[in-house]
């Protein structure tokens, strides 16, 4: 009977319309911006109180941290680039092997794009030497010319944590009875604004972050 099935015939259109629908989709997707974050668009426990009435867009702090090489990065040294910022320990055992592996992920699929750059800051800086992070990071596959594992002062990640990056509650004050512990994994566009959220133990999270980086590549090479 072949396509003279009215049956089959129905089937053929459905499929076909399908297809209209899923490239019609991708086309209006992958035109949508994403938005900017700024304090007064996100939970106020995530913000400090203040800067929670702050006008006009916000932009990362600068900060003087060392990473596994042991060289010293500041904003500067990733001027002009896409940033993808989270804050983990070298002993963590529950939730950062879990963030290690799905950052592994998004290194790899930018692995070629010199515009993308990974910033990963320890909570425990006392703990985490030059050293030390070197061999995690040789453990994990990191690139050290992609992927910086960051340590020093520790009040100064902290604040970076609550107050420039607002990936943890803003409680504490950095000090040594003080701890963050957040799954967040931040991205940040080449004006130091922040664009989204994403869980970091979610691969499906995780996919969603690799699809709207290539989506603010997009957005940075047509300017």
């Amino acid at each position: 009977m072949g396509l003279r099935s009215p049956f089959l015939r129905w089937i053929l259109f459905g499929l076909v319309v399908l297809v209209a629908v899923l490239i019609g989709y991708r086309i209006i997707d992958s035109g949508r911006k994403l938005p900017v974050y700024g304090p007064g668009q996100l939970d106020p426990r995530l913000v400090d109180p203040a800067v929670r009435a702050a006008k006009g867009p916000h932009h990362i702090q600068d900060f003087r941290l060392v990473d596994q090489q042991g060289d010293t990065l500041t904003l500067a040294d990733v001027e002009g680039r896409i940033l993808v910022a989270d804050f983990f320990f070298t002993t963590c055992p529950t939730i950062c092997p879990k963030m290690t592996t799905q950052m592994t992920r998004v290194q790899e699929a930018f692995r070629d794009e010199p515009l993308v750059a990974i910033l990963s800051h320890s909570v425990t800086p006392e703990i985490d030497s030059v050293a030390t992070l070197a061999a995690y990071g040789e453990l994990h596959g990191v690139d050290p010319d992609r992927w910086h594992l960051l340590t020093g002062d520790r009040a100064q990640i902290y604040a970076l944590a609550r107050r420039s990056y607002f990936a943890a509650l803003d409680e504490g004050d950095g000090g040594p009875d003080d701890f963050v512990h957040t799954e967040n994994f931040v991205l940040v566009d080449p004006q130091h604004r922040i664009r989204g959220y994403y869980d970091g133990t979610s691969t499906a999270d995780v996919d969603r972050l690799i699809d709207d980086i290539r989506r603010l590549l997009r957005e940075v090479h047509e300017g």
